[in-house]
């Protein structure tokens, strides 16, 4: 089978990259990086003998997108399945950035994702689509709003494709993430353990053929959010530590 992995160079992408190869499937890996990518087509190809394509793409671009991704109108059908473990973060999001940074902050992590899956749904009746979220986009925050704000919405969209997946023979599965580990959470003191992305590309290639499916990973976050959404916001307020 194929699949197109938006994110592929690195963290996550990168170990489902090698989960979805050492499965025997080709693949189309895309990111920012060129060099990244064609280290890791070389290294993809070597160990496992599948076929892989570099897609160059800047997802804050609408203009990358169309061109890099979209010019090929026949793409869409080529392939089964898309993965997007993506997420750009700024070390100074918080009320006040300027709208530039709100503006790549909301394409990369939630307008590119909902435009590329809508093209690619109007080109397939049957097909496999993979989210990732945050639980930072269940309770507003004092730092990264305008990334959570995106991840909220994101969250919302996949609900959405719960429905689309009753019409077609589509397989949509949302994760939620906590913490992973990752060069980002790399050294930093965190409240809760850091979840294997490993244990998670496996997870996802279990899971890829389900019907619409929302996950928590860890799994523990679950009880978190829940405990979130029942204790008063003006609780929340005073406890900065969960605000981070």
């Amino acid at each position: 089978m194929n699949y197109l992995i938006i994110g592929a160079s690195s963290g996550l992408g990168r170990e489902l990259s090698y989960t979805f190869a050492r499965n025997k499937n080709n693949l189309i890996v895309c990111s920012r990086d060129e060099r990244d990518l064609e280290a890791l087509k070389s290294d993809i190809e070597n160990k496992h003998k599948v076929e892989v394509k570099t897609l160059a793409l800047n997802l804050t671009s609408e203009e990358s997108i169309q061109n890099n991704l979209l010019i090929d109108q026949e793409l869409f059908k080529t392939i089964d399945g898309i993965l997007f473990p993506i997420g750009l973060m700024f070390e100074d999001d918080k009320v006040g950035l300027e709208l530039e940074k709100i503006n790549s902050l909301y394409q990369a992590n939630f307008s590119s994702v909902a435009f590329i899956i809508s093209k690619y749904l109007s080109n397939k009746d049957e097909g496999i689509i993979v989210g990732f979220g945050s639980v930072s986009g269940y309770l507003g925050r004092k730092f990264n709003p305008y990334y959570s704000a995106a991840k909220s919405a994101l969250n919302s969209y996949f609900e959405s494709l719960g429905f689309e997946s009753k019409k077609k023979n589509t397989k949509i599965q949302f994760y939620i993430l906590g913490y992973l580990e990752t060069n980002l959470s790399f050294g930093k003191k965190l409240i809760m353990p850091k979840g294997s992305v490993k244990k998670l590309s496996e997870i996802v290639y279990k899971n890829k053929n389900k019907k619409f499916k929302k996950y928590f990973f860890p799994f523990w976050w679950s009880f978190i959010v829940f405990a979130i959404k029942v204790i008063p916001f003006s609780i929340i307020l005073k406890m900065n530590k969960f605000l981070k």
